[in-house]
């Protein structure tokens, strides 16, 4: 019976297992019930952010949900609720609380998502400044700190510093990592009331939102030594040479590390430190007309005061005059000083060099007779109750006469190639430079130069005729005036052109027979250097001479079998550019009497050969005729068969002598037809 029951209950438990289905329709998250994807909420309000689970059963069952909420994908709120809603309450609403915010549902193993909602909670809390010091000196500085106790990082901090009738003066400072801020604002000086405030920015999706601006701290500045005071003794209105004498003081509240700077433009003139009073006094020159300053430091603060003096003139610079500035040597010279409209001041002529001045004479008229050594500049000084003034100073130049130039060719030796640039020097020894050099081509200017020593001309247009005519001047500014070099001559070398090579005889030369070699140039400068060649492996010199004319004759002795060859000649003067012919063939030949020698040596090997053969003839038909008697009687044995052999071998040797004797005949007809047509006077 029991058994019975556990099975009835085990199924019902089944059944009841099985009937229990549901779904998630959708999950929703909204803010104060706004279902919305951005809300705007006010800071300092209450807010509630609710997660909503919309879920479809098959019965009614309750049912666990675990209710999760997240800002910017990070945890802040968990419950778990057999409800279908759960509640996020935030009391107050802070800047920090703005973000995108989504929740999810688990429930009975399935998991539901939200999607996110953007929450602008609006508005920043008021920071709160602080100040190290609310009392400092001017060169000081005061420390602030600036926090936003609500706010959550990244930040941006304004701090502002404002004085009385100026506009503030501000500074940024970002924060990344924390909700405050601190600065350092310098104390300047002229700093009186300082009132410094801060206020905070942070970046939202909509763009920048910024705090209130916090409470206004005030700070007082006092000075830690009073704005200089610079006078001067007699007065700022002086004249050259009086005493003048200048002071500048202070009231200082502590005087370790005080300085007083006393300057004039640029240039400090004294300093003194740890004192409150610093003098200065001079003689009084025009040059001491301007603005001086006299300057307080200590630390970091600076304070200055201005004071313009103006020098009255004593007397007006002096004149120096010359009766010439430019003169020849041994010339009298007269430097003469004064002051225009002034007596009483004591002169001095002096000559300007760079080691210093030199005195030449204490006076207001200095004379002297002049040398080229004495080329300078000179002044004169004026003294008049201490104060010493200085002319302009006036230029001498004293000038030696120029020596008669020479002229030259800059290579050294009077001549030049056609075509080919001339280069001239002219060159003057003596004369007090600048020099001006003047080249003539004939009667012709060709060029100017102004130089110390020397000059240089460069023609570039020489010609056939351009052997003479050049010549050069030289002057300066001395009175002697111009002075003529000598005229030069100079050789215009013409280069070797068109080189040529005949012989005669031409062509043919009979062995032991003389050859005459003609070489000749159709143009070029005397004297020319022929050289004759043979053209072997490597070019071999057989001659070579120097003539003054255009051409050459070269006469070789005795030719030999071995002389058969090419020729040529190469042509060359002090143009330096080697000419060469075009090469001729010379045959060396056997002489006419050789061959006739040689001629007759085989017409009597020819006849000696013919009476041998004439011999055999009749002695073998004498042979013949015999045989033929004795073959009437009876038949004759056979002959061995080498009678053929030596007859057959004879005859081929004729053959050949005969083939010999026409070669050599036709070869002989051929060298004296070539030879008469290959000499030059064949024509």
């Amino acid at each position: 019976m029991y058994l019975a029951l556990l099975v009835i209950f085990l199924q019902c438990s089944e059944l009841y297992a099985q009937g229990k289905v549901f779904t998630f329709n959708k999950v929703e998250i909204s803010v104060e019930g706004r279902v919305q994807p951005s809300v705007q909420v006010k800071n300092g309000a209450r807010m509630s952010i609710i997660c909503h689970a919309d879920i479809s059963k098959n019965a009614d069952f309750r049912l666990k949900h675990n209710f999760t909420i997240f800002k910017d994908g990070k945890l802040v709120f968990t419950t778990v609720s057999d409800k279908e809603d759960a509640r996020y309450e935030i009391p107050v609403a802070k800047s920090s609380h703005t973000g995108d915010y989504e929740c999810t549902v688990k429930a009975g193993g399935k998991l539901g998502f939200s999607t996110s909602v953007y929450v602008w909670v609006e508005g920043m809390t008021k920071p709160i400044l602080t100040a190290d010091r609310r009392e400092v000196l001017e060169g000081e500085v005061v420390k602030l700190r600036c926090e936003l106790p609500e706010e959550v990082p990244p930040l941006e901090f304004f701090f502002q510093k404002t004085k009385t009738n100026s506009a503030p003066k501000e500074k940024r400072v970002p924060e990344q990592t924390q909700n405050f801020s601190e600065v350092e604002f310098y104390v300047e000086e002229g700093d009186n009331i300082l009132r410094f405030d801060c206020f905070g920015k942070r970046q939202v999706r909509s763009g920048w939102e910024s705090s209130p601006k916090s409470n206004g701290t005030l700070v007082t500045v006092k000075e830690p030594f009073i704005k200089p005071i610079l006078i001067t003794k007699p007065s700022s209105n002086v004249t050259e040479g009086d005493k003048i004498e200048f002071e500048c003081s202070t009231v200082v509240a502590q005087i370790r590390n005080i300085e007083i700077i006393f300057q004039k433009s640029r240039t400090i003139l004294n300093s003194v430190r740890d004192k409150t009073l610093l003098k200065y006094s001079t003689v009084a020159t025009q040059e001491d007309s301007g603005e001086y300053l006299c300057k307080v430091e200590q630390g970091a603060v600076s304070k200055t005061t201005k004071l313009n003096v103006f020098v009255s003139e004593l007397f007006p610079k002096p004149m120096l005059s010359a009766s010439m500035t430019k003169l020849d040597e041994s010339k009298k010279l007269t430097l003469s000083c004064s002051i225009n409209g002034f007596q009483g001041a004591n002169f001095s002529i002096v000559r300007k060099s760079s080691s210093g001045d030199i005195l030449l004479k204490n006076s207001e008229v200095f004379e002297i007779k002049v040398t080229v050594n004495d080329t300078g500049s000179y002044t004169c000084k004026a003294e008049v109750k201490g104060i010493v003034k200085e002319s302009k100073p006036v230029r001498i130049n004293v000038y030696a006469p120029v020596a008669k130039p020479t002229l030259s060719v800059v290579s050294g030796s009077p001549e030049v190639v056609l075509g080919k640039p001339l280069q001239l020097i002219c060159h003057s020894v003596m004369g007090t430079p600048p020099i001006t050099f003047t080249f003539y081509k004939g009667d012709e200017i060709k060029k100017s130069v102004t130089n110390d020593t020397y000059a240089t001309f460069l023609d570039e247009d020489i010609g056939l005729n351009d052997d003479g005519g050049y010549k050069c001047d030289a002057r300066n500014n001395h009175s002697s005036g111009v002075k003529t070099s000598n005229i030069l001559n100079v050789t215009v070398i013409v280069p070797i052109r068109d080189a040529s090579l005949g012989s005669v005889p031409y062509g043919e030369v009979e062995v032991g027979s003389d050859t005459a070699f003609l070489c000749s140039v159709k143009e070029g400068s005397w004297p020319i250097d022929f050289k004759f060649f043979k053209k072997t492996d490597h070019e071999v010199l057989l001659h070579e001479v120097r003539e003054y004319s255009d051409r050459t004759i070269w006469h070789k002795k005795t030719m030999k079998r071995k002389d058969t060859g090419t020729y040529y000649c190469m042509a060359s003067n002090r143009a330096s550019v080697n000419v060469r012919s075009r090469p001729i063939t010379i045959s060396v030949i056997l002489a006419a009497w050789q061959k006739g020698v040689i001629a007759a040596f085989v017409l009597t090997a020819m006849a000696g050969a013919g009476a041998v053969v004439l011999w055999w003839f009749l002695r073998k038909k004498k042979k013949a005729k015999g045989s033929s008697m004795e073959m009437s009687g009876e038949k004759l044995p056979r002959q061995p068969s080498d009678g053929n052999f030596y007859s057959g071998s004879g005859y081929i040797e004729d053959n050949e002598n005969h083939m010999k004797s026409t070669d050599e005949s036709k070869d002989s007809m051929e060298n004296r037809h070539s030879r008469i047509y290959g000499h030059p006077d064949a024509t």
